[in-house]
This record gives structure tokens, C-alpha cells and sequence, in this order.
């Protein structure tokens, strides 16, 4: 019996044994079929995302829809945060560059075929390391795809695609041409891309004419252009580009006494700004307006825009000379008569900011908007000699004062407009209706808010420097509303920039009926300049303008025109507080002066016999009456408009005697006077003053006080207190 129970409990011991390796080996199955699964979706999902991933041919198609710029003569337009429509052949670079590059980038470019394994090995070891992508890995043909065609986030997915597209151009293009391209479009700081701008940028040099170190350089820069660059952390740089010399040399490109000669070099180099990017502000700006019209057309487009190297150059050199040792900020805006932007500056240093003071800056044009207040007058039945009333007054409260403190009684409007006095022009728009004088506005072209009260007389509505030079510009031209663009012509296939069609429109309306009167306004104008609150741009041939101070100083401007431009001149804080004393009569219109008059004059002989003059036999007179010894014309411009300007009569010269102006020269000269300032001086010595120029500095108080007198070195401080002796 117990070896039969012993038989039983061993057989159902193995049953139970059995039983349950069989219900473990369907488990078994079940998990590896799930894995296979897994797999199987997987695999097909990754295939499903690169089918579905965006091709060569697609990505290089939407950025050959990208626009390459070129400024008003046909040059590379340098961008601050674009492209240019410069390059050069590989065939045309110092050899040593390219392969400096590859001995820093991608020493193995000439053997994978486009994705290194090796490199991505040791880029994932790291980012494991690290718990992040911080090593990328990338070839030179992956860098290409990436910077031209991809999005710059750091994604697995991302470097996936990119891998695939390198693949793709390896086997469409040859190793020299992928090179070539990369060298052309990779980004080299400073708004520069490209070897040959970075080459004139940083070594005043072509790409061909590259030593050793300087492709070392160039070849440094790639990996933080921003951050690592020559006008930028020139130490760090000069280690990297010693380091991409020693690979060179353990690769076999240099031999040891060129290195030697290289590291030498690149510890003795001395960086210097030669032609910074110009026309940051401007190229921003310029870059919505071109991206609504590219838009609209498929393949590549080039893009000629209306900016000016040469002029935009003066405007910021100008800027930059007026305001040197100040921490103000400055804006300027040059038009053209057809509206085109010929030079545009939107504070010191593009570098350092890049706010656009000139389009996106919201202050108040002080009185310079008072042009729009007696166009206005004039539309409604007013004339220059019209009689105003310059006495205190108040309006619920409102109580404006002029500069100074005076009041001057019964005066006429253009004694009023010619020296900016505030009660009389109050009086003016309150006589003929605050609404009026926002209508006119409106019918100029300004689009800012205006608030219809009183103080808008005097330009208390915030608004842009362009949207208040536009309304001059339509006083300038006859046409209204001008709008200021950037772009004067595309070319597509072809290399033939056809030109946009930018006619200015027909003023309608009250547009039309107030520049009727432009002739009357622009002799007004003309007085400002000649007699008024303007004199510093007196000596600019054919000035006509206003200045504008806001309250406590905050803002100053000049705004006016020649015979060639419309320009626009803001000086201020950017946190809006008071500057000390200045007038939009001294800075503004000294930057102004500067602009328009180019360099200042070396000599006597170019000052007093080479200064052109404003008479045109070939214009129409069409104004007859107004200042002693001047008169309005007009030409026809480009898009239809005619543009006003002021001369004078023949037979007379409104300048100062030619032999005054000799015996003033040597002085003018050793005190380094600019042209306004000596204006000045030539000015008082027609009133019988004597000269201070030995007794105070006449450059710097002509240029921070309006009220400054030559005579006596003494300005007028505000709040009607006594006169002050200058000792700036």
C-alpha cells in the first residue's frame, strides 16, 4: 500500500509539474509575439515618418524662395539678420580655407557620405553623458542642410531628417560643390554670411587673397559666430584659430614653419572695424514689405531695395559725430520725392539695439507738427502776413508758454511759425477748430491717434518720426498720403531688376486742398531756416524745415527737405527723460546740416566757391511773393511728384559778404565749427556782433542751447530766468 501511495503522490506530482509547463510556454509565446509586434509598428512608423518627411527637392525649393538683397546700385546689401546676394567660387578662395575649415568641421568630409557614424558614435556618448543633445556631430553636409533648409531646434527627429537629406545631396552633388555652398551661406557673425562679405568685413580683403591665419580665423568663427568673433571675444577666437592651425599641421595640410608663421601672426593680430554692416534698421524694416510681395512668386527672387550705401553711411556717420560722448539716442529718415527710403537710422548702434527709433518709436514731434497747424490755416483762408495773437492764454486750465517765457503781442504768421511761439499757434488751431487740424493731419498721411485738444497744436500726440516726415514729404511733393517703401525693383530668372510701379497718388479733397498752399507754406518754411528757430541748417542749399522741442526737453527733431531729400532727425532718451536743454534747433538740426551737407568742407576755397547754389534756370517759378529775396519752384520727380523747394531771386544773395566769409575761415577751421555753427557766427557778425570764440567753447554751446548768442557766450535758460553764461 505505501508503495502505491508513494507511485500516486509521484505521479501527481508530475501531473501537477506538467500542468503547469504547459500553461507557461503559451505565455512565452504571447510575449514574444507582442515583441515582434512592437517592432513590426515601430519599423512601420518609422518608415511611415520618412516617406512622409519633407524631400531634397522640397526644402531646396522653399529656400530658393528666399529673397537675396541688393542696395540701390546693384551691391550686396549686408543684412543684419538675413542673407546677401554675394559669393564666389571654390576655385576663386585661398586654398587653405576650405581646408582649414574641414580640418575644424569635418576632417572625414572627403571620405563618408554625408552622415559620419564615427562622429555620431561619439556625439551620443556624450549627450548620454550630459543627459542632453549639447554635441551634434554633424558633417559639413549636414550643417549645410541644417542652416539652409531645416529648423534649428535640437530633436532626435530633427537630426534624423537631416541625416536623410544629407544622404539625398551626397548623391545628387559633388563634394567641391557641397563645399562650395556651405563656405556661401554660413553664418560668420556680425550680419554676415558667407566667406567673401566675412573676408572684406573683417581683413578689408577677398576671399582669394586669405592668409593662413586669417582662414584659421574664418574657420574659428563657425561654431558661435555671435559670441566668438572678431569684434567680439578676439581672445577666445584667437585660441580657437591657433588650434584649427594645429590641426592642419597633424593632418598634413601645412608644413611646421607655416604654422609657426600662422600662430605668430594670430598672436600679434589686431581686429579693427573697417565697413561694419550697414543698414541694419533699414533692412529689418524693408523685410515684411518684400516678404508680402515675394510671397506671391515662386523660385528665386532678387530683391534691389532703395537704400543708399553712401548716403546711409553719412546718416549714421552723421548721427554718430553729433552725439559723440552723449548717452542720447538718435534716429534719421531720408525720402526720396517718390517715397522711397534712401538712408535710415534707428538709434547709435545697431549692434546694441536693435529698436527701430525711426518707424517704431511713438514720441512727440514737439512743433514740428505746428506745419500741419498753419497749412491748415492757410486752407482756411489765412495768409503769411495774416496778424496772430502771441499772448498768455487759457483754456481749462491749459496755459501754454513759449521758449522762454515772452510773449510778443500782435504778430504775423510767418514771424510766429519762423520762431516757434506756442500761444499764437494755440490761438491759431483753437480759431479755426482743433478737428480741423486733426482732419488735415489725417489728409497727410499720418495714421497715429491724435487727441483733439489743444495741446495737439503744439504735437502732443505721440507719433513715429517717419509717419511725421511722410506729411512733409507730401507737403514736398504735392502728392498725398506718401508712403515711404524700400523696394524699388525684383528680378527672378533673369538677372534684369524690373522696377515697381510707385506712383504717388493724386491728393483728392482736403489733401488737394491743402497743398494748394504749399507754395506759401514752403516759403514759411524756407523763413525757419533763415530767421528763425532753424538757422543751424541755414547754410544747406535750398533748406526748408521745422524744428520741434517737446515738453522738458524730452524730444528734439528738425524735419524738413533740399533739393534732393525729405529728411526726418530725432534726438532723445529712450526712457523718456529730459535731455539738458536740447532744441530740435541744435542737435536735430546739426545732424540734419551734417547729412545734407555731406563732409564738412576741407578748405576755403571748396567752402566759399564750390558751394552750390539753389538757382535752376531749368525750374518753374510758381510762387512770386514771399520772403525778401527768395522764391518757391518746383520740379517735376520720378512717380509724378513735383517737389517745392526755395531759391533765390536773381540777382540777390542772401549769404553773408564772400570777404566776411574769408576773414572767418581760419577761425572757423582751428575751432573745427561745424556749418551750422559758423552760420551763426557769420550771422552775428552781420548784426555787428563781435566773436566769443575766445572767451567760450561757440561749438559745443551752439550745439546744446538755441538760445545761445556768439556775442557774449550766454544762453537763455527755460522758465523765462535770467541769461546764462555758457560753460560747456
Amino acid at each position: 500500500m505505501k508503495d502505491w501511495k508513494s507511485a500516486g503522490t509521484r505521479l501527481k506530482s508530475a501531473l501537477s509539474a506538467s500542468a503547469r509547463g504547459i500553461g507557461r510556454f503559451p505565455a512565452r509565446r504571447a510575449a514574444a509575439w507582442a515583441g515582434v509586434t512592437v517592432i513590426a509598428l515601430g519599423a512601420g512608423a518609422t518608415a511611415l515618418w520618412v516617406l512622409t518627411r519633407p524631400t531634397l527637392d522640397d526644402v531646396v525649393a522653399s529656400a530658393e524662395a528666399r529673397p537675396r538683397y541688393q542696395d540701390s546700385a546693384g551691391a550686396p546689401l549686408l543684412m543684419a539678420r538675413g542673407v546677401t546676394s554675394s559669393g564666389t567660387s571654390l576655385k576663386e578662395m585661398a586654398p587653405l580655407l576650405p581646408q582649414a575649415v574641414i580640418a575644424l568641421e569635418d576632417r572625414r568630409f572627403r571620405d563618408h557620405g554625408g552622415v559620419d557614424l564615427r562622429s555620431i558614435a561619439r556625439a551620443l556618448a556624450v549627450n548620454t553623458v550630459s543627459g542632453g543633445i549639447v554635441e551634434g556631430g554633424s558633417t559639413i553636409t549636414q550643417q549645410l542642410i541644417k542652416t539652409s533648409y531645416l529648423s534649428p531646434e535640437k530633436s532626435y527627429a530633427r537630426k534624423l531628417h537631416e541625416a536623410l537629406l544629407a544622404r539625398q545631396m551626397e548623391a545628387r552633388y559633388s563634394k567641391d560643390e557641397i563645399l562650395e555652398r556651405y563656405l556661401n551661406t554660413v553664418y560668420l557673425g556680425n550680419g554676415v554670411h558667407g566667406v567673401a562679405d566675412a573676408a572684406q568685413l573683417y581683413f578689408g580683403k577677398s576671399a582669394a587673397e586669405l592668409s593662413l591665419a586669417e582662414s584659421a580665423i574664418l574657420a574659428a568663427i563657425i561654431r558661435a559666430p555671435s559670441e566668438i568673433n572678431p569684434f567680439n571675444n578676439s581672445d577666445a577666437l584667437r585660441d580657437r584659430a591657433t588650434l584649427v592651425v594645429t590641426l592642419m599641421q597633424q593632418q598634413g595640410l601645412v608644413e611646421a614653419d607655416a604654422a609657426d608663421d600662422a600662430r605668430i601672426a594670430l598672436a600679434t593680430m589686431r581686429f579693427h572695424r573697417r565697413s561694419p554692416a550697414y543698414g541694419g534698421w533699414f533692412a529689418d524694416w524693408v523685410q515684411p514689405e518684400t516678404a508680402e510681395i515675394v510671397g506671391r512668386i515662386d523660385g528665386a527672387v532678387t530683391v534691389r531695395t532703395t537704400l543708399d550705401p553712401a548716403l546711409q553711411a553719412r546718416a549714421e556717420a552723421s548721427v554718430n559725430a553729433v552725439l559723440e560722448g552723449s548717452t542720447m539716442e538718435a534716429a534719421l529718415v531720408a525720402l526720396r520725392p517718390d517715397g522711397s527710403v534712401a538712408a535710415m537710422v534707428g538709434g547709435r548702434d545697431y549692434a546694441t539695439s536693435q529698436f527701430n527709433r525711426a518707424t517704431d518709436a511713438v514720441r512727440q514731434p514737439g512743433s514740428t507738427f505746428k506745419t500741419i497747424v498753419y497749412l491748415a490755416a492757410l486752407e482756411a483762408g489765412y495768409g503769411p502776413d495774416t496778424l496772430l495773437p502771441d499772448r498768455p492764454l487759457d483754456i481749462d486750465g491749459y496755459a501754454p508758454e513759449n521758449f522762454g517765457g515772452r510773449f510778443h503781442g500782435d504778430v504775423t504768421m510767418r514771424e510766429a511759425f519762423a520762431d516757434s511761439y506756442n500761444a499764437a499757434a494755440v490761438q491759431l488751431a483753437m480759431d479755426i477748430g482743433i478737428d480741423r487740424v486733426a482732419e488735415a493731419a489725417r489728409a497727410l498721411g499720418i495714421e497715429a491717434e491724435l487727441s483733439e485738444t489743444p495741446a495737439l497744436s503744439l504735437g502732443a500726440s505721440g507719433m513715429s518720426l517717419m509717419d511725421i516726415t511722410e506729411a512733409y514729404a507730401a507737403i514736398a511733393t504735392g502728392r498725398a498720403p506718401v508712403e515711404a517703401h524700400g523696394v524699388e525693383g525684383l528680378a527672378l530668372s533673369s538677372a534684369t531688376i524690373r522696377p515697381l510701379d510707385r506712383r504717388l497718388p493724386e491728393p483728392s479733397g482736403l489733401a488737394a486742398r491743402l497743398l494748394s498752399h504749399r507754395g506759401e507754406m514752403t516759403e514759411m518754411l524756407r523763413a525757419v531756416v533763415t530767421e528763425g528757430t532753424g538757422e543751424a541748417v541755414g547754410a544747406v542749399p535750398g533748406a526748408v524745415g521745422k524744428t520741434g522741442t517737446s515738453q522738458s526737453f524730452r524730444d528734439a527733431l528738425f524735419v524738413g527737405w533740399d533739393e534732393d531729400l525729405i529728411v526726418g532727425v530725432w534726438v532723445g532718451n529712450d526712457d523718456n527723460s529730459p535731455m539738458d536743454e536740447v532744441t530740435g534747433g541744435s542737435l536735430p538740426a546739426e545732424i540734419w546740416a551734417r547729412f545734407q551737407a555731406g563732409e564738412a568742407p576741407a578748405s576755403e576755397e571748396i567752402l566759399v566757391e564750390d558751394t552750390p547754389r539753389a538757382e535752376d534756370p531749368a525750374e518753374t517759378v510758381i510762387v512770386s511773393e514771399g520772403l525778401p529775396g527768395s522764391t518757391a519752384v518746383e520740379r517735376e520727380e520720378a512717380g509724378g511728384a513735383k517737389f517745392q523747394t526755395v531759391t533765390s531771386r536773381p540777382g540777390t544773395d542772401p549769404r553773408p559778404d564772400r570777404d566776411a566769409v574769408r576773414q572767418l575761415l581760419n577761425s572757423a577751421v582751428e575751432q573745427k565749427l561745424t556749418v551750422g555753427e559758423l552760420s551763426r557766427v557769420l550771422r552775428s557778425k552781420a548784426r555787428g556782433e563781435e566773436s566769443a570764440s575766445n572767451t567760450c567753447n561757440v561749438q559745443a554751446c551752439s550745439r546744446f542751447y538755441r538760445s545761445f548768442r556768439a556775442s557774449d557766450c550766454t544762453f537763455q535758460p527755460y522758465g523765462n530766468r535770467p541769461r546764462e553764461v555758457c560753460t560747456r
